[in-house]
């Protein structure tokens, strides 16, 4: 039996502001909708893992601004915008918009559903997110927090995702063994892998069906990805 689900906050619970990407985007001439801005980003998530876990120096943090700044590039590539100007104005953009939480301000339209349903089956519900401290006021601003057991956020606890010592903090805190618990997350090498690391289950998030086939359960979002653990 699942006691405790554990979850990454963005692009989880939390979403990037699509909106505000693609009015900055408009700025700089570009013309692209939320919904592209969107699925540009679900691209975006599946090349940034492979840079930073598959490339010549694998397991960079992915709260480095050099990280950022990949993740920036990766998503205005996948929307075909390759102009150098409007690049550097972006990745700009990026680091000076709404501090300390950045673009992720927006709740995951499932996220109250999912969190609901794991309270009603009587799980406890927590995240574990790599995060520059500010998690925890984010989600409380979203009214997220309210649903949560806890929050573990890698700037306060001195390790992030992949590490497993960060996992073994949250079942620690849950009081359960990880046989007992599941994870929800958007980074198959951070997420999944790093869950595993610690012998826990993990259902990866694939709204776009860009990671392929991978050897884990997928789900299209939050929702989706407590119904799978709570049936299963």
């Amino acid at each position: 039996m699942i006691r405790a689900v554990f979850l990454d906050a963005g692009n989880t619970l939390l979403r990037m502001n699509y909106a505000a990407i693609a009015a900055e985007l408009a700025r700089h001439g570009v013309r692209a909708t939320p919904d592209a801005v969107e699925r540009a980003e679900w691209r975006a998530r599946v090349r940034l893992d492979e840079v930073l876990f598959a490339g010549p120096a694998p397991g960079a943090s992915t709260e480095s601004r050099a990280s950022a700044g990949r993740y920036v590039r990766l998503l205005l590539e996948a929307l075909g915008v390759t102009d150098a100007a409007v690049v550097a104005a972006l990745l700009e953009w990026r680091r000076t918009y709404n501090p300390p939480v950045g673009p992720w301000n927006v709740p995951d339209p499932h996220a109250g559903a999912a969190l609901r349903l794991l309270r009603g089956a009587g799980v406890a519900a927590a995240v574990i997110s790599n995060s520059n401290g500010s998690a925890r006021a984010i989600l409380e601003r979203v009214g997220l927090a309210a649903h949560l057991d806890f929050v573990i956020d890698s700037a306060e606890v001195g390790v992030e995702k992949p590490d497993p010592r960060i996992f073994a903090l949250a079942l620690a805190r849950a009081g359960v063994g990880a046989a007992q618990a599941a994870y929800v997350g958007d980074l198959y090498s951070v997420d999944v892998r790093g869950a595993r690391a610690s012998g826990i289950g993990a259902v990866l998030l694939d709204p776009g069906g860009c990671w392929g086939t991978r050897d884990c359960p997928t789900a299209p979002h939050v929702l989706a990805a407590v119904r799978l653990l709570l049936g299963a």
